[in-house]
């Protein structure tokens, strides 16, 4: 009988090796253990909003479908609450996987197609940068003043305020300085990825052609779908 960390699955040639390599260091897990047996998909409280369902962003990270798997509404509509993560017999961290997939996305420059995902996004990042923890009222609050949705959930919101739910005033973590720490390192680590790219770019004219090409147009691997 296979252990929960043996791989079941053909690697697609190359261009699959490299992506995997990639997902599977920065997850932590091994995303070439997946059979697809769709319980993660399952129990995605989010999967009607998807394009791709988890499991089939787990086949293209296995098929090498970069530019498809980047290119995902899913990857940013996933909202991390780890459902799939618990729910995998094989103890892979999906979870973990969709946030190596946006950090590769954010590298290469995409965005998601919905602006209001990334506004959001990057809310939620400022909130816990300035405070060191998550500050909802804020967060809302410049989530609304990007999007311009100002009036939305108002009467949800004030309901909340009423019952307590949301402090009017921010509470800053003990561990700020930590937590700057950390957005500076990872805004460094995002600088050096890009100017390698970019180097390798320029090195290898094939490299520059496959970073180039659209969804549909990847130089992923040879055999196997996603369905």
């Amino acid at each position: 009988m296979a252990t929960p960390n043996a791989p079941l699955v053909m690697k697609g040639g190359p261009a699959a090796g490299r992506l995997l390599a990639k997902v599977d260091a920065m997850s932590g897990t091994q995303v070439e253990a997946c059979y697809q047996c769709g319980k993660c998909s399952g129990g995605c409280p989010l999967a009607f909003a998807m394009d791709y369902q988890p499991r089939q962003i787990m086949r293209l990270v296995q098929l090498g479908l970069e530019d498809e798997a980047l290119a995902s509404s899913t990857i940013w509509v996933c909202a991390t609450c780890f459902t799939c993560t618990a729910r995998c017999p094989r103890d892979i961290d999906i979870a973990g996987v969709m946030d190596a997939l946006r950090v590769l996305a954010t590298r290469r420059g995409l965005r998601p197609g919905d602006r209001n995902i990334g506004a959001f996004h990057r809310a939620f990042l400022d909130s816990v940068r300035r405070f060191g923890r998550g500050y909802e009222l804020g967060l809302m609050l410049l989530y609304k003043l990007r999007t311009l949705r100002l009036t939305e959930d108002m009467g949800l919101g004030l309901k909340m305020l009423a019952k307590g739910k949301l402090a009017l005033l921010p509470e800053t973590a003990k561990g700020r300085a930590e937590v700057e720490a950390i957005f500076r390192e990872a805004a460094e680590g995002a600088r050096e990825a890009a100017e390698g790219a970019r180097k390798a770019a320029e090195d290898s004219p094939e490299t520059a052609e496959g970073a180039a090409a659209g969804p549909g147009r990847s130089k992923g691997a040879a055999g196997g779908d996603v369905r």
